[in-house]
């Protein structure tokens, strides 16, 4: 062999190593690129995870989610959002308003010994009732049962009227409601279960799906929104009008159940034949039409309110 065949093999010896050393460095620079370019995407796909996460962490949940949902409100309500529960005859020329609390344990009381009372009333068209509900209790004692139980009884009364009152009647029994701590109703199961003593609402499967999906919790949030209104800050509160109704207490002695119930319902009684005259079948005047008009006017309702009755 020639020395210069020798030196031409040498130089493209030397050509095709310096050929493999620029394509390994050129590899070997695309894939620091590559790797590179992937440390920022991953960088970039975990703080977005992150931002995601905050915002996710800073959105409201359960009840305060609530407040943002979209509102529904139950059939036989009136009013702005629906707030204006209003039970009886229509042609009744009274109203009498009741202010109530779920977990309120004299709510409970009243509805044990005299609301049979106040419903026969309803019933006989003395007087229309303006039912508002409120949630206090839960923000004072903590829970969410008032709210809750509020939310059921929106599904009840999207029933009807009449499944509104016996199921309100069933969550104050002595059956079932709970002492004021215990947060019982936060429980829907606890809800479903009262409502299995209730004949419109027991195998309802719309009210069920109502309860769990929580349909009515934001309409729940706008009846809560009420509190104080009428300057009312405590329950049970009986309004006719402007006018509070003050209802004697029974007196604090040794008695049975049966007793008790005798003098509530008899406080009650003589309470409501003042403002309004006497009940249906008694002397001395025309149920719904008789007695004081309250401070109110004779529809119970404030002045510059609108009647949600219709009556004028």
């Amino acid at each position: 062999m020639s020395n210069r065949n020798n030196l031409a093999n040498k130089t493209a010896a030397r050509e095709r190593i310096r050929a493999e050393r620029e394509r390994q460095k050129k590899k070997e620079k695309l894939r620091r690129q590559l790797t590179a370019a992937g440390a920022v995407i991953g960088v970039l796909a975990v703080a977005g995870g992150i931002g995601y996460a905050v915002m996710k962490a800073n959105e409201p949940t359960g009840w305060e989610a609530a407040k943002e949902a979209e509102l529904v409100t139950p059939a036989h309500t009136q009013g702005k959002n629906g707030t204006e529960i209003l039970i009886g005859d229509k042609n009744a020329k009274q109203t009498l308003e009741v202010f109530e609390d779920v977990r309120c344990p004299a709510c409970a009381a009243f509805e044990q010994s005299t609301g049979k009372v106040l419903a026969k009333d309803i019933e006989d068209g003395r007087y229309r009732v303006r039912f508002t509900m409120y949630a206090f209790i839960d923000g004072v004692g903590g829970g969410e049962g008032s709210k809750n139980a509020l939310s059921a009884l929106g599904a009840a009364l999207n029933v009807s009227p009449e499944a509104f009152l016996k199921y309100k009647s069933a969550l104050y029994s002595a059956k079932y409601h709970p002492d004021e701590r215990e947060d019982l109703y936060a429980k829907d199961a606890e809800l479903l279960k009262v409502a299995g003593d209730v004949p419109e609402l027991k195998n309802d499967k719309a009210f069920a799906t109502a309860v769990k999906k929580g349909t009515y919790d934001r309409w729940a949030m706008e009846m809560t929104a009420l509190f104080g209104r009428k300057g009312v800050k405590a329950t049970p509160t009986f309004m006719h009008g402007d006018k509070k109704l003050v209802i004697p207490q029974v007196p604090q002695q040794q008695m049975t159940q049966a007793q008790y119930n005798q003098l509530a319902q008899a406080n009650f009684k003589k309470t409501i034949d003042k403002e309004f005259g006497p009940a249906k079948g008694s002397t001395g005047g025309d149920p719904g039409k008789g007695g004081s008009s309250g401070e109110g006017g004779a529809n119970g309702i404030r002045e510059g309110e609108k009647d949600p009755s219709g009556a004028h």
